[in-house]
């Protein structure tokens, strides 16, 4: 049962650190090549959907490390399940600190109403999110490493 969680807990924040390299590498320099608003009103559309999402992922994640961290304590690898378990916490406290509120801003922001530093407002939310990713890829590879 123990291998059953180890590998469906690795799954789970290995898919969370994908979605979020995306984010940082992929969608949103898509969006920022976009036209005109296109690429304002794409960044307020995804901060309602993965606003409402990503939450959850994050907790849930957390939560299964913890299951895991507790119920392997006595097993090879606790220590790097631990510290992953660490570093997940991290990022969500960056999450709730840092990024949340500019989200909260960025995602009711139309044309018509957006501030005047919408851009540098961006631009901050994409570095706090790269420093993000780099905590979440290595609490997923310090879980893989406890996985051997």
């Amino acid at each position: 049962m123990l291998s059953a969680l180890e590998v469906f807990t690795t799954v789970v924040v290995g898919l969370m650190v994908g979605v979020e390299f995306s984010v940082a590498f992929v969608v949103n320099r898509i969006l920022n090549a976009l036209p005109e608003d296109s690429g304002q009103l794409g960044r307020a559309h995804g901060g309602r959907m993965l606003g409402a999402l990503m939450p959850v992922w994050y907790i849930g994640s957390l939560v299964l490390v913890a299951v895991w961290a507790v119920a392997g304590r006595d097993h090879h690898g606790a220590g790097l399940v631990v510290t992953a378990g660490a570093l997940l916490i991290v990022s969500v406290i960056m999450s709730v600190l840092l990024l949340v509120p500019i989200n909260n801003r960025g995602k009711t922001w139309t044309p018509e109403n957006r501030p005047a530093d919408w851009k540098e407002q961006m631009n901050r939310w994409d570095r706090y999110h790269y420093v993000r990713v780099a905590v979440i890829i290595a609490a997923f590879a310090l879980l893989v490493v406890a996985l051997v």
